[in-house]
């Protein structure tokens, strides 16, 4: 059996080219295209502007690769919306729906599971499956976006998986929301969250794009690091705080260091004043982030009063902070905790 074409994760040049190969016009691969990302149809019966024969050639040669919705959860506190979502041969991953003022933000997942083994996300718990395909990226994006009837203006690679472990998806699926004949999304709109593949991060700076990195670095020295991340153990804090500063310098954009206060672990007064002084310098801002608790390992969330002492003595030493705010505690919104569940079940 020969397997069709994944069309959903093709950039418009590479659709262009598969268009020509079924003996058609390549400005047909542009109408089909914005079918596929503006209006996320499900299947080429849809595309009504195009001929009948070119759309029975499309379904012999071609597949749109979509995920499809298994159940899905809403916050009764704030609304946060999490998906899971079933993909090919079975497999299950999750997104979430994020309402701010600003407008619709999703966190998606780029694999399904995760190898990186960081100690207090569940994702890992279950090791790697596979990785997505652009297509199956976009797609999370674009059914949220049909099933809640409004317009999706952010979007954060920060659910299960390491988004640069799946480097080339990674970046098709970057180019394809980013392009004009398709869903359209301002890369200032985007971020993209790693543990710290120190080689990537270098790769990607010079693809000089307009997303931000979120790095996920939840210490301030190796000691700590390496007992909670096993990315640790390849690249050192100094070599991961040297990529972050070369992204910010290849793309003129700060650098967001994602910090999950553990209590007893690495939310003590040393640690801030610590990590203060590793990132003095850098164009960059940190995020708090109050850890869910993971029962498998014993880990607590710091106390408000501990997060906040560490917030006020970053900001003290001139490193801008935020400290994120909690959604969806009610519905288990968090990283793998969903998919863990259901998983389990």
């Amino acid at each position: 059996m020969i397997e069709k074409a994944d069309i959903l994760s093709m950039n418009l040049t590479e659709l262009q080219n598969f268009i020509v190969q079924l003996g058609e016009k390549s400005f047909r691969a542009k109408q089909i295209f914005k079918w596929l990302h503006q209006k996320s149809i499900s299947s080429f019966d849809e595309l009504t502007d195009i001929s009948k024969d070119l759309r029975k050639k499309l379904s012999e040669k071609a597949k749109i690769q979509k995920v499809s919705i298994l159940e899905k959860f809403i916050s009764s506190e704030d609304n946060t919306t999490k998906y899971l979502f079933q993909i090919e041969n079975d497999y299950i991953i999750e997104s979430v729906l994020m309402r701010y003022e600003y407008g619709n933000a999703v966190c998606i997942s780029s694999q399904a599971g995760c190898a990186m083994g960081c100690s207090f996300c569940a994702s890992a718990m279950g090791g790697l499956e596979r990785n997505l395909t652009a297509g199956e990226m976009l797609s999370q994006v674009y059914e949220i976006q049909k099933d809640l009837g409004e317009r999706i203006s952010n979007v954060v690679i920060m659910g299960s998986g390491e988004p640069l472990c799946n480097f080339d998806n990674s970046l098709k699926f970057l180019e394809i929301i980013n392009s004009k004949d398709g869903f359209e999304i301002g890369h200032r709109h985007i971020t993209l969250s790693t543990c710290g593949i120190v080689d990537k991060i270098k790769k990607l700076a010079k693809h000089r794009l307009q997303i931000t990195l979120a790095v996920s670095l939840h210490a301030p020295n190796d000691f700590i690091r390496q007992k909670i991340m096993p990315v640790a153990k390849k690249y050192s804090i100094d070599e991961l705080i040297f990529a972050a500063k070369e992204y910010a310098d290849y793309t003129k954009r700060r650098v967001t260091f994602e910090y999950a206060l553990i209590k007893g672990v690495n939310d003590s007064e040393n640690c801030a004043e610590e990590l203060a002084k590793r990132l003095k310098g850098s164009l960059c801002h940190v995020n708090l982030i109050p850890v869910n608790d993971v029962k498998e390992r014993n880990y607590i969330r710091s106390s408000d009063k501990t997060i906040n002492r560490f917030y006020e003595i970053l900001k003290s030493l001139n490193i801008e902070t935020t400290i994120r705010r909690r959604l969806g505690s009610d519905i288990n919104a968090a990283c793998g905790q969903l998919r863990k569940r259901y998983l389990k079940t």
